[in-house]
C-alpha cells in the first residue's frame, strides 16, 4: 500500500491530502492546475518536506513528522521523470541511462539496461546527445534512465505535457507497458483525462489541495457529482469491455460489456482482449423508442438514474445500461420535449466513429497495438 496523510502551507496555498491505495498498477493524481499535484509529489519523492503528517509505502514509513523520520530523496528509492526530461547535456544517451543504473544498491538491480532498451526501443540512440533527440525520444531515455535506478515507485509527473500529439503517441505505450511487463508500481501526474483513461488503474481526484474521490477509473467517472472535477467539456463515462469480434468487411470491432455491445472502428487486437472505452456525454443522443433506419449502429437499452439540476441550455443525464453507466449530454429543451425522469426507459445512440483513439485505453497492450483505426462511416 501507498498511504499519504500530509499537509503544508505553500504561500496562500494549503495542501491537505490524505489517501491510501494499493502499490501496484498506475495511480493517476488528477485536476486542474493548481490542485496540487506536482506539489504532493515532490513530496512523495523528498523534494518538499510537508510541516504535518506521514508517507508509507510497503509498509516502509519514508516521512513521519512526529517520529521524526525524514529519508531523503536518494534513501526513498523512488524514480521521477518530470515534464522535460532533463538529461544530462554532456553524456550519451547510454551514459545518461546508466547514471540511474549505477546510483542502485548492485544487489537491488532487477532491471538491466537490455531489458530497458528493448522494453523503450532506443537501441539507435544509444551513442547520441540528448541534443540530437527529438522530444519523444528524450521523454523515453528519461523514463529509461528513472527505470535503470530500479526504484520502488515512479513518479511521472505531467510527462506528456511538453510534447504534441504525435509525441505523446509515441511515449503512451510504453508507459502502458511497464504494469505488463514490470512490477513496478507509478504515480502518474496529469489533467489530461484521455491520458488517464488509457493508462489508470487506480484515479486520485485533487481540487484546490484536498483530495476529493479515489477509486477506479470507471467508478469515479460514472459519478454526476464529480463533473467540476473530471471536466464538465470532456466529460464522459469509461466502460470496461472486451474484445467479441471482428466484422472484416466493413472494417468495424465489437466490443462486448455490461449492458451490451458496441462497435467501433476496427481495432487490430485479438478475440477476449480487455479493453477500456470513454464515451463522450457529448456523443450520446437520445430515443424514447429503438429508432428505425439511421445509420447509428451502437443503440443500447438503458434507464435513466440521474439527470444534473443546474440551470444551464444543456443537461447532463446518467443513464444505467444493465449496471454500466452511460453518460448523456443533451439540450434542456430535448429534456423538456421528451419529458425525460429518472426511471424512464430511453435508448443512448452512440456514433460508431465518435469512438477514436483517444477513446481507447487498458488493454492496447505493446506499441502499435490498437493503432489501426479505419476511418469507417457508421
Amino acid at each position: 500500500m501507498l498511504e499519504v496523510d500530509v499537509s503544508h502551507q505553500l504561500g496562500s496555498f494549503r495542501l491537505e491530502a490524505s489517501f491510501s491505495c494499493r502499490a501496484a498498477g498506475i495511480t493517476a493524481l488528477f485536476g486542474r492546475s493548481g490542485a496540487g499535484k506536482t506539489s504532493l509529489v515532490n513530496m512523495l519523492a523528498g523534494l518538499i518536506r510537508p510541516q504535518r503528517g506521514r508517507i508509507a509505502l510497503r509498509g516502509e514509513t519514508l516521512f513521519d513528522s512526529q517520529r521524526g523520520i525524514d529519508l531523503p530523496p536518494e534513501k526513498r528509492r523512488l524514480g521521477y521523470v518530470f515534464q522535460e526530461g532533463r538529461l544530462f547535456p554532456h553524456l550519451s544517451v547510454r551514459h545518461n541511462l546508466l547514471y540511474g543504473y549505477r546510483r542502485a544498491p548492485a544487489a537491488e538491480r532487477p532491471i538491466g539496461l537490455d531489458q530497458v532498451v528493448g522494453l523503450l526501443g532506443i537501441e539507435a540512440l544509444l551513442e547520441r546527445r540528448p541534443a540530437a533527440l527529438s522530444g519523444g525520444e528524450k521523454q523515453r531515455v528519461a523514463l529509461g534512465r528513472a527505470l535503470l535506478a530500479n526504484p520502488r515507485l515512479l513518479l511521472m509527473d505531467e510527462p506528456l505535457a511538453a510534447l504534441d500529439q504525435p509525441r505523446k503517441e509515441e511515449i503512451l505505450p510504453f508507459i502502458e507497458q511497464l504494469k505488463e511487463e514490470l512490477d513496478l508500481p507509478v504515480i502518474y501526474v496529469s489533467h489530461a483525462m484521455q491520458e488517464i483513461v488509457r493508462l489508470a488503474d487506480t484515479l486520485v481526484l485533487m481540487s484546490n489541495g484536498r483530495i476529493e474521490a479515489v477509486g477506479a477509473v470507471e467508478d469515479l467517472t460514472s459519478r454526476l457529482d464529480l463533473r467540476p472535477l473530471t471536466g464538465r467539456y470532456e466529460a464522459g463515462a469509461v466502460l470496461a469491455t472486451t474484445v467479441a469480434g471482428q466484422d472484416k468487411m466493413f472494417g468495424l470491432t465489437e466490443l462486448r460489456f455490461a449492458g451490451g455491445r458496441l462497435r467501433v472502428p476496427h481495432l487490430n487486437l485479438p478475440l477476449g482482449q480487455p479493453l477500456r472505452v470513454r464515451i463522450r456525454a457529448r456523443d450520446v443522443s437520445i430515443a424514447l423508442a429503438p429508432p428505425a433506419n439511421i445509420s447509428i449502429l451502437n443503440v443500447i437499452p438503458c434507464i435513466i438514474k440521474e439527470i444534473g439540476e443546474e440551470k444551464s441550455p444543456q443537461v447532463d443525464l446518467q443513464l444505467d445500461a444493465s449496471g454500466a453507466a452511460i453518460w448523456s449530454r443533451i439540450t434542456a429543451r430535448s429534456r423538456a420535449a421528451l419529458a425525460l425522469k429518472p426511471g424512464l426507459q430511453v435508448y443512448a445512440l452512440i456514433k460508431s466513429v465518435a469512438i477514436d483513439r483517444q477513446s481507447l485505453g487498458g488493454g492496447l497492450g505493446r506499441p502499435g497495438g490498437g493503432e489501426r483505426f479505419l476511418a469507417e462511416e457508421d
